[in-house]
């Protein structure tokens, strides 16, 4: 075999990581990752960032804001509150900016600080990492023993191990969904689907079911298969980082040749003492040594492992670290740069306008429009009328009277229903009414009107209509 032969397979052996994923073998048949237990500052300070997260999960549902809950996304009846504000349909200009600052969010903190909000705060690795894989590690022990169990015959320890487990995780899949329902329908609705007869209520029982395995199938056998294959997140960080973004990273330069440890190194080997902790520690199953890749949670497992390691051996630690592309191949230490002080200020700006939307937003909101298949009626010799259909949107907690009047031109107002439309609390009313102009005003087929909602003397918005008249008038 030629010098160059050998070369080039020695090449594709080491990128042949790139041709598939890391929990897939040459035949497509997925390979069960048995992730061992990390320990280490990185991991104790994400376990009480996942303890606040769990705090706010549980309990946020609970929580009220001018009697509405903090936090709902009712999608059956269209009807979203956001910290006690609720949100209609009407809403969507806001929801249209809310999504753009979510989308250029997500561009400009990936470009700066790549996969951090994978690895901290994204609610599948926390239930996934601190939730029900230490209900496996409690109940199966460590990946080694994990990995022996599997691999043993169905004895009466193994069926009680593994029945054990399956059960706490349905169960805690059970409980998971109950409170993730409780954000769409809310508590009170949640509470009589639970207490009240269960025939009464056989759609919000049937999506707690349903809800519970979907749980239960993604934490006991989909697992890392959610960020490897089902979330665009990750597909898409190869687009929205570059060299400059902050990942967790191997320094090849210091660690690299590898070589088993030896009390004495030798000069051409690096600090990397091929130990393959941070292999066995990383829940996507890859060696961060090969460099950046897809699978890569941004967990800073391999960051624990490699230091534990490095200290045991009196060697510098951080040998994996969080680092730039560029900052590995320059050896320099990771510091926020003019770039991520930008995208910062950017994002800033942003969220600024969206809570500036959502303060501004209008309480009641009201829109006019012409009966349909109705023109005008005359009203004695001097007058013309039109009818029109008032849509009012209360996102208050409370009934408000609310009244109209001409801005724009001298007519008069006849409510169909009386002096007042009552707009009752958080739902959308309709009523009719008629306006009445003088016939001398009525110039043109169409004249433009501007109609004032009022709570009492205080002007709520406007809204703008045609007025249809003669056709000889024009």
């Amino acid at each position: 075999m030629s010098k160059e032969s050998a070369t080039h397979i020695q090449s594709n052996t080491e990128t042949s990581f790139r041709d598939r994923l890391a929990t897939m073998d040459a035949k497509g048949k997925r390979k069960w990752v048995y992730a061992q237990r990390p320990k280490g500052k990185f991991y104790s300070w994400r376990t009480w960032v996942s303890r606040g997260f769990f705090l706010l999960f549980f309990i946020t549902p609970f929580l009220r804001i001018d009697g509405r809950p903090a936090l709902q996304f009712n999608i059956p009846e269209a009807k979203f509150i956001i910290l006690g504000k609720i949100f209609w349909p009407q809403d969507f200009f806001i929801f249209g900016v809310g999504m753009i600052t979510f989308i250029v969010f997500i561009v400009l903190f990936t470009s700066a600080f790549g996969r951090l909000f994978c690895g901290w705060v994204c609610p599948q690795t926390i239930f996934m990492e601190m939730f029900f894989r230490k209900l496996e590690y409690f109940v199966e022990g460590d990946a080694a023993y994990q990995k022996r169990l599997n691999a043993s015959p169905w004895t009466a320890e193994k069926i009680r191990k593994k029945f054990t487990k399956h059960l706490l995780f349905f169960c805690m899949a059970f409980l998971i969904a109950n409170f993730f329902l409780s954000y769409i329908i809310g508590t009170e609705a949640l509470g009589k689907i639970i207490t009240e007869p269960l025939y009464a209520h056989v759609g919000g029982l049937s999506a707690i079911i349903l809800f519970s395995f979907i749980f239960y199938v993604v934490y006991a056998y989909f697992r890392e298969q959610i960020c490897t294959v089902v979330c665009p997140y990750g597909r898409l960080q190869s687009v929205l980082m570059d060299r400059n973004s902050m990942i967790v990273a191997y320094d090849y330069k210091r660690g690299e040749k590898r070589s088993k440890f030896s009390k004495i190194q030798e000069a051409d080997t690096g600090d990397c003492i091929d130990c393959a902790q941070c292999v066995k520690v990383c829940p996507t199953g890859i060696d961060i040594r090969n460099g950046t890749q897809m699978e890569c949670v941004g967990c800073t497992a391999c960051i624990d492992a490699c230091n534990h390691m490095m200290l045991a051996v009196n060697r510098e630690p951080n040998l994996i670290r969080y680092a730039s592309e560029n900052g590995i191949a320059e050896g320099k230490k990771l510091r926020f740069t003019g770039r991520m002080k930008f995208y910062s200020v950017v994002l800033c700006l942003l969220a600024s306008l969206l809570v500036t939307l959502l303060v501004t937003r209008k309480n009641i909101d009201g829109s006019i429009v012409r009966a349909p298949g109705i023109l005008y009626q005359e009203k004695g010799a001097d007058s013309i009328s039109n009818v029109y259909v008032l849509n009012v949107v209360n996102k208050t907690s409370k009934d408000i009277p609310v009244t109209l009047k001409l801005e724009n031109i001298a007519g008069t107002i006849i409510e169909t229903e009386g002096q007042h439309v009552l707009a009752k609390k958080e739902e959308q009313g309709k009523g009719s009414f008629f306006i009445v102009l003088p016939k001398e005003l009525v110039k043109k087929r169409k004249t433009p009107l501007v109609v004032g909602l009022y709570e009492g003397e205080r002007r709520i918005t406007s809204m703008k209509t045609m007025f249809m008249g003669p056709f000889n008038n024009y």
